[in-house]
């Protein structure tokens, strides 16, 4: 495939269907990996529905990791580091050029270990610029900055799913991302996750298909255009510049990509986060049966809460609750359980016939929100808005009761 958009173009035919893209060298690409919530459901074992009650006991209850002393999958690629040997494409026509979007970088400062994702510009053989929000990665390098020094760095790409699950979620400066990911792996496997510690001091699975060890040094250069979940392009910043000293790759390594706007970001982006609403609004409202980012808000500004509510203005607070638990949320839309969150039809449909504005609408102005809303204003100020679309306590249900033969019903595939 040209790697000039011809990946994506392969990958756009069918966003849900995974593809490998076998090439006539030894480094093989995958995309669409996890390109549906029901596929990532059935590698772990449970239901689709199931999936944020799963990853927030697996938050809530950490297990290290087990550090293993013996050879990893991976082996030093021979030779000078060059990362223009990695088949990385360019994934569309305003990017700035050819990106690692399934990167997950491990980084340790002073006793504090980091899992997250974030994108990285090949800019050259050494590396590029890495795109950073204000997070815990950023704040590692801030403080790396203040003393003179380089942030030691390993970037994965292509790890167990309860690895890479665990780098979206997010957790408090404290908590270890591995240890999330350790709890999840036992759940599956029966043992804590093995890792090894490679010569900088980062951790990384030791079933990695390819790991860049580096460092995010004190230089800055600018980064973007590129394309990110929302389909629009992210303009340019000044970013951190990463160098990379080491390749490690198995003897036929697979590079994941992860093409923007599609099933599989809004995946891996989103199902991470679900967790942390369910908890939030688990505070608030006892009766929650479920919650989902919807793929319409590119699985990050709108969510949909499922509760059985047994006070009134439990659907109002369900919905305060999860703009609580996930602040870059726009909208929320709150629907009783006979409703499947899972299913827009549906959803749309408790609209149609049970919300009134003038009753169940709730304006929220001048909030923060996400920087990726290209609507909000300066600082990122907009105005978020709930939908109680819940049934009044005691109401005769009938009327609003459809028809179980006419219900939609869904592919198993989503």
């Amino acid at each position: 495939m040209d790697l000039r958009w011809g990946i994506t173009e392969e990958i756009l035919r069918d966003p849900r269907r995974p593809v490998w893209f076998r090439g006539t060298g030894a480094m093989t690409v995958v995309g669409n990996l996890w390109s549906s919530r029901e596929r990532v459901a059935r590698h772990l074992g449970v239901p689709a529905a199931g999936l944020p009650d799963l990853l927030l006991t697996a938050l809530e209850h950490p297990t290290p990791p087990e550090r293993v002393e013996g050879p990893a999958a991976f082996h030093v690629l021979p030779g000078p580091v060059d990362l223009t040997r990695l088949p990385v494409p360019v994934f569309f026509p305003r990017d700035a050029g050819p990106y690692l979007t399934a990167a997950i970088f491990s980084a340790r400062w002073k006793g504090k270990q980091n899992l997250s994702f974030h994108r990285l510009w090949v800019q050259n053989p050494r590396g590029g610029p890495v795109r950073l929000v204000p997070r815990h990665l950023d704040r590692m390098v801030r403080l790396a900055r203040a003393e003179g020094r380089d942030l030691p760095v390993a970037i994965v790409l292509g790890a167990p799913l309860e690895f890479t699950l665990a780098a979206a979620v997010a957790t408090d400066y404290a908590v270890d991302e591995m240890e999330i990911a350790s709890a999840l792996w036992q759940r599956r496997c029966g043992r804590p996750l093995p890792v090894v510690e490679l010569p900088s001091g980062c951790q990384v699975p030791r079933d990695s298909e390819i790991v860049l060890e580096g460092r995010v040094t004190q230089q800055d250069a600018p980064e973007g255009p590129f394309l990110d979940v929302l389909g629009t392009y992210d303009p340019i910043r000044e970013q951190p510049v990463v160098e990379i000293d080491r390749i490690y790759t198995t003897e036929e390594p697979v590079l994941p990509v992860i093409v923007a706007g599609t099933g599989e970001h809004y995946v891996l982006m989103g199902l991470p986060r679900e967790p942390l609403i369910l908890r939030a609004v688990r505070a608030a409202v006892p009766g929650v049966r479920a919650v989902r980012l919807t793929e319409g808000g590119s699985a990050w500004l709108h969510a949909v809460v499922s509760i059985e509510k047994r006070r009134e203005g439990d659907g109002k607070n369900a919905a305060l609750a999860a703009f609580a638990g996930h602040a870059s949320l726009k909208r929320v839309v709150v629907v009783d359980p006979d409703i499947d969150i899972f299913n827009d039809e549906e959803v749309e449909w408790a609209l149609a016939t049970r919300f009134q504005a003038d009753r169940g609408l709730v304006v929220i102005p001048g909030a923060t929100g996400s920087s990726l809303d290209p609507s909000a204003g300066k600082d990122n100020v907009t105005t978020k808005w709930a939908l109680d679309a819940t049934l009044p306590l005691g109401v005769d249900r009938t009327p609003f009761t459809r028809e179980p033969y006419l219900r939609a019903r869904k592919d198993p595939e989503g």
